[in-house]
């Protein structure tokens, strides 16, 4: 997994550069996401270490997360359990529930947990401050914080591959309150988001789905098809559009309210095979990101659609997953 990040805007004119490469033990990663500060990044997945004993030579497994300070490029102290019960984690969020009190990081998992980590101001160590499984136990496929949430009670929305959508609240104690849940009729939720006045919007893996669900109750509000399968979304909403990785030729771009018409596609070199990839807002919503099924990362002008980089992760291979930050001191974005 190679770490890109942008470099400083310098005389008007923004640019790319390859920053550090940060390894993971081995095996597939499946969630990355950066801190709301922009001070660390979490790495999620079946992550596989190798242990060397002089007797033999034996392989231990650890399902779990990874943690990096992003100035200094070292690895976190995380002290979390049972990684091989849980399953591998499939999505991560970071949370910043107020001022004062340490980020926290949310992460689910194929056995359908949720877990929160949070870094003690005592030893500096990311610790478990929650965990739950969630419902029948299905692989949680997306999650999404609410900026907006209270002080006092965080909001986080949840889906997960039967088809289920969950708004739940962590209280100052860090126990778990549901809000609701729903079952779609025939949407894999794939990704998800809140708006600004806390409703939720829900992005469906096979039928493509759009759709808007009420923020008390999660009543349908709106639906719509996207004409493509959905292999990840993302919103912003100060600009008003959410573009979906369309599992074809690249990225296509949606008005949030107004016509159900794409606006434009963000077109990659051509797949030679078909599979999910993240997609992501970046520079403040100017630029649009993604993965690809040839080594390569893509960022997109969002007004005209030109590449405005194409940042090489290797040669070959696939790039499934991307993590995009703003909040750093002269950076545009990773």
């Amino acid at each position: 997994m190679s770490f890109f990040a942008s470099s400083l805007w310098a005389k008007g004119k923004q640019h790319f550069r390859h920053q550090t490469h940060l390894s993971t033990y081995s095996g597939s990663i499946h969630a990355l996401a950066i801190s709301n500060d922009g001070q660390a990044l979490a790495c999620g997945g079946n992550l596989t270490r190798t242990l060397l004993c002089e007797a033999a030579n034996r392989r231990a497994g650890t399902k779990g997360v990874k943690l990096w300070d992003i100035k200094s490029r070292k690895e976190l102290t995380c002290s979390t359990h049972h990684h091989e019960s849980r399953g591998t984690i499939s999505c991560a969020v970071w949370i910043t529930t107020r001022q004062g009190m340490a980020a926290t990081l949310c992460y689910g998992t194929g056995l359908g947990y949720i877990v929160f980590l949070r870094r003690s101001h005592i030893d500096m160590q990311y610790q478990e401050a929650c965990a739950r499984r969630l419902g029948s136990g299905f692989e949680i496929t997306c999650m999404v914080w609410d900026s907006t949430s209270s002080e006092a009670n965080t909001r986080i929305a949840v889906g997960t591959r039967d088809k289920i959508v969950q708004v739940l609240v962590l209280n100052p104690n860090s126990q778990l309150q549901a809000v609701f849940s729903v079952r779609l009729d025939n949407t894999v939720p794939k990704s998800i988001a809140f708006s600004d006045n806390g409703c939720v919007y829900v992005f469906g893996l096979y039928n493509g789905n759009f759709i808007k669900l009420r923020a008390d109750d999660g009543a349908v509000i709106k639906e719509y098809s996207c004409q493509s399968v959905i292999g990840h979304a993302a919103v912003n909403q100060k600009r008003g559009v959410f573009v979906v990785d369309n599992a074809t030729d690249g990225f296509t771009l949606y008005r949030l309210e107004g016509d159900e018409e794409p606006v434009r596609t963000f077109v990659t070199a051509a797949l030679s095979v078909s599979v999910p990839k993240r997609v992501a807002f970046g520079a403040e919503g100017r630029l649009v990101i993604g993965g690809s099924d040839h080594g390569s990362v893509y960022a997109f002008e969002r007004k005209s659609g030109k590449v405005f980089a194409t940042l090489r992760h290797s040669n070959t291979g696939l790039v499934q997953t991307i993590a995009v930050g703003d909040r750093f001191k002269g950076w545009d974005g990773h």
